[in-house]
């Protein structure tokens, strides 16, 4: 089990790690091993995600998530594939916690008198100008 949240929990078995060729380091290498590994993630098909969860990953992350419901998360920055297997891994529950967090909700606010004053003479002293432009151009 990968712990998300104290709360939250996805079986192992959830996700599939595919390998492929690297362009990162790792010189002559780079040509004869599959470094790169893409981690997916069926949000559609996983079961430890109630419909709200999908939901939300689904608009926070839509950047990530294909059309038919796979999140994926590639990484190539090390030489090893283990490297790569964790560094995605990592960050597959960075971006999963970070989407599902939910924020205090925004108290509306109001401009202050002051400011409306402010901005109301910033205004008027804008028209003023543009106003005697007008005068002196005719």
């Amino acid at each position: 089990m990968i712990r998300i949240t104290p709360q939250l929990e996805i079986a192992e078995g959830e996700l599939r790690f595919e390998s492929g060729p690297s362009s990162g380091p790792g010189g002559q290498n780079v040509n004869k091993v599959e470094t790169r590994i893409t981690l997916r993630f069926d949000l559609g098909a996983s079961a430890s995600l109630d419909e709200a969860q999908k939901g939300r990953l689904r608009e926070r992350l839509a950047t990530r998530i294909s059309k038919r419901g796979i999140l994926r998360v590639t990484s190539q920055r090390h030489r090893t594939r283990e490297a790569n297997r964790r560094a995605a891994l990592e960050r597959f529950v960075e971006l999963v916690a970070e989407a599902l967090h939910e924020g205090p909700p925004r108290r509306p606010t109001r401009p202050t008198r002051a400011a409306r004053k402010r901005r109301l003479d910033a205004k008027r002293r804008r028209g003023r100008l543009k106003a005697e432009r007008r005068e002196s151009a005719d």
